[in-house]
Order: C-alpha cells, then structure tokens, then sequence
C-alpha cells in the first residue's frame, strides 16, 4: 500500500539533502499544459547530483512514498501529474542542467537531464554540430522528460526519435541503485539494453539523470519551401518525389491542413501565412543538402516536377534563412493557436504511409456522423505521425461537447487500430492513454511490460499510475 509524504518523511529527505533541494511548488507543478488535469499537493524535490536523486528513491523506497519525476512540465499525456493517490515526492530535475562533456571527433554530448533542449542545440552548435531533436517546446523542455517519452518532433523522418539520438545513460533504479551506463559507444552488445528500456518508460521504471546524446553533422546549406497539394495523397507523392531526387536531404516533410491555417487567422492575426485564402492542405518540405548543392535550386526543381505532374499547385521557396525560419514559425505556432480555440479532443496518431489518404477521409466522415465539429489534422507526414485533433463548431466552446468526448476518441482510435496503426505515436501513454493501451496493446507486449514493472519496481513507487494502471494496493495490477 502507497503511503502519502509525511512531515516525518520530509524530515528524513531534509536530512539526507542539502537546504537547496527544498522549494515551494508553482502552479506550472501543479497542472499539465492543456489544463485538464490538476495534483492537489506534493512535495516538491530538487536534487542535483545523481547520488541525491538516489537518496530520494531510497526513502520514497523505504517508505512506499509515490515519486513522480519532473522534467520540463511539457508533456501532454499527464504523465508528471499524479492525478490520483497518496501525496507523492515531485522530483522535479530543474537543478541538473550540466552539459559535462562534448566530444565532436566522436560526435557525442553528455548532458544532464534537467538540460533544456535548445541548451544542448547551442552546445552542439559551439562545437561545429547539430543535435536534431526539434519540438515546439525546445525553450523549456528538458532531455530526461523527451528521452523518458522518447519524444519525437520534426526531424524523425531524417534523425529518428530520442531513442536513435542517444548512446547511453545514467539512471536511478527503483531501489536507490544508480546505473552507470554513460557510455559512448555505438556498439555495446553485453547484455540486455537496459537504456532503451528506461527510454520510454515514462519513470515508471526509473529516473534518467543523465544521457549521452549523439550529434550530426550540420547540413553545410539548408532551405524550406512550403507548396500546396491537392491532397493528403498528393502529398505523399511528392514525398516520395522529395526523396527519390534528395534522399535523406529531406529533413522535415511537415503536413499542413486548411484549418490550422485559418485557426491562426483567427487567433494570432500577427502570424504572416503564406496563403491567402488557406488552402486545404499544404506540405512544408525542409532540406539539408551537402556542401556545393543550392537548396533554393532543388526545391524550385522539385517544385517545378510537382507542378507539371499535377501533385502541386502553388509554392513558395524561402529566400533567405529569415524566411524559412517564418515558414517554420508558422508550423510551428499552430499548436498554440489550437490550444486558443480549445480542443474538444486531441489524437496524437500514427498510421502506416500509404493508409494516411485513406485514415483522413474515413476518420472525417466517422465524426461528421457525431457532430458539428472542426478538424484541424496536421503533423509529421513524413513518418506516419498525424495529429488529429477535434474542435467546436463556429461560436460554441469545447464545453459544450464534454458529453461526446469518448465517442469521439473511440471513433479515432477504433480506426487508427484497425488500420495498424498506434494511438500514441510521438507524446507517450502517461495518465492519458492507461486504458487505451489495455484495450488496443498486445496482450503478450502488456504481459511482458507488467511483469518488468513489478519485478523493477515491486512496491509501485515509480510514477505509480502512468503507463501502467496501479491496482487497489499501490502494486502494479498484474491483471
């Protein structure tokens, strides 16, 4: 049985932990971005080293004290939000912001996990490098959150997911144990990868303190165009077309919906878009080419190809550094001009390739049956990530359709299922998507994920209810 924070175990922590690791929590502690969830209390926790993040495990061990690791707060699946249970331990990683070392004849850094990501872009940068991970919260959110959700953002179709940026980690195991696993090497096969089993794993299986994150080389010129298709199958097209002429030059293949476009007309007026009126669907295509080759040059050539061929219609290639980050600004804003709105229901999806064209329209004509809703569908085409998101008709507010909620988001991820795909594609499971994962997930994968959460964590003290649904006794349900 989970048992709350108590004056006698905060006494205990105070005693183990220098004064600095003990301050008052904020609102941003207290409830996750989209605003659905709230904690009502915890005890907020800040060590600095990986020996105190090991001496706060080890009482919250002894004590069968829930700990709920917090990164950047960013995540949008309530996974730092204990919504339920006992008072925990927030172990917040806000004082463990080091870069140790960057090593650029191997291409690796070591960062600590309470390193804000554009912190270690910068220091990859300094050193001639470039580390890919790209999300709209890179001014806040840190490594150990986007490793333990094994984020993914715009460059995956390029550089892979958090998972395929990192070599190694240090971590603290649910019995106070640290894993000194900050090796820098691509090649380690002694045994079981116990890396990428805390990647993901949300710190339901331990805290990530520290990894060692793999650079590229940074593209010598790079370029963006933003075209407009006719379709989501059209787009596909001219991937394909994008990448039969420049490879693994295509950096990003972003999929922009008509309706994104006009939710920033009308709520950030400020932003300049590209079209006027928005069409349907436009794709934003980032390239990152070898040294001698223009990427204005290519994209004007693949545009012209597109254009002649029918996939394209209308385009516009970035001139200047300055425009393509304004091409970016505009992808990249509208997640902020969805949350204005206010979602009815997000869906942060994956779908095999060739069925996106077909999961659009089949998902659309699903929730025209429900209601008079708003689709905004956007995201990384480029490796099957949509997000699907479902708002208010004109003049109403999400409110008013509180009671269609969960046919909705069954509707969507009925179809996502059926068409092998994956109901969270890049945000994680958290609180969020518990029971989504029991009843989409495979049973033998759902077997074997309870059976290392129970023998890592026998007491359930780790992030208790993510990921996993805890049972009556604080354990992890084995049912």
């Amino acid at each position: 049985m989970l048992r709350p924070v108590t004056d006698r175990v905060e006494a205990e922590l105070r005693a183990r932990l220098p004064h600095a690791a003990f301050r008052p929590l904020e609102p941003r502690h207290l409830e996750e971005p989209r605003g659905r969830w709230r904690t009502a209390d915890a005890l907020l926790v800040a060590p600095a080293t990986a020996e105190e993040v090991a001496e706060v495990v080890r009482v919250a061990g002894a004590e069968r004290v829930p700990l709920v690791p917090y990164g950047g707060g960013t995540g949008l699946v309530g996974g730092q939000i204990a919504i339920a249970g006992p008072r925990p331990i927030l172990l917040s990683l806000e004082r463990m912001t080091a870069i140790r070392s960057v090593h650029p004849e191997e291409g690796v850094l070591v960062a600590e996990a309470g390193a804000i990501l554009e912190t270690v872009q910068a220091a990859a940068a300094a050193a001639g490098l470039l580390f890919p991970l790209s999300l709209a919260s890179g001014g806040s959110a840190r490594i150990g959150g986007l490793l333990a959700t094994n984020a993914g953002g715009v460059g995956v179709l390029r550089y892979g997911n958090a998972r395929d940026l990192c070599l190694g980690v240090e971590a603290v195991l649910p019995d106070g144990s640290v894993h000194r696993g900050l090796r820098r090497l691509r090649k380690d096969n002694t045994g079981y990868d116990l890396k990428n089993l805390l990647i993901g794993a949300e710190g339901t299986l331990g805290v990530i303190t520290a990894a060692a994150l793999r650079l590229h080389p940074r593209p010598a010129a790079e370029g963006a165009a933003l075209i407009v298709v006719s379709s989501p199958e059209a787009a596909l097209k001219l991937l394909a077309l994008a990448r039969g002429r420049m490879a693994e030059g295509v950096s990003a293949f972003e999929l922009i919906g008509g309706q994104g476009l006009r939710f920033l007309a009308e709520t950030m007026p400020e932003v300049r878009r590209p079209f006027d009126p928005a069409p349907d669907w436009c794709v934003l295509i980032d390239v990152g080419l070898a040294q001698g080759l223009d990427p204005a040059a290519a994209l004007e050539d693949l545009f012209a190809e597109a254009f002649e061929s029918g996939l394209a219609t209308d385009g516009v290639i970035a001139r200047s550094e300055a425009q393509r980050a304004a091409f970016w600004h505009v992808r990249e804003t509208i997640p902020e001009a969805n949350r204005r709105i206010g979602s009815v229901s997000s869906h942060d999806i994956s779908v095999p390739l060739s069925a996106i064209p077909a999961f659009i329209d089949r998902a659309d004509a699903a929730l025209a049956e429900i209601g008079d809703l708003r689709i905004n569908c956007f995201g990384h085409v480029g490796d099957g990530n949509l997000h699907y998101n479902v708002f208010p008709a004109p003049g109403r507010s999400r409110d008013d359709y509180e009671h269609l909620r969960p046919a909705i988001k069954a509707a969507v991820h009925d179809l996502v299922h059926e068409m092998g795909g994956s109901v969270s594609a890049e945000h994680g499971v958290g609180r969020l998507k518990v029971a989504d994962l029991e009843r989409y997930g495979d049973p033998a994968k759902l077997a074997a994920m309870r059976a290392i959460k129970a023998a890592l964590d026998p007491a359930g003290i780790m992030n208790p209810g993510a990921v996993l649904r805890v049972a009556a006794g604080g354990a992890p349900d084995p049912a």
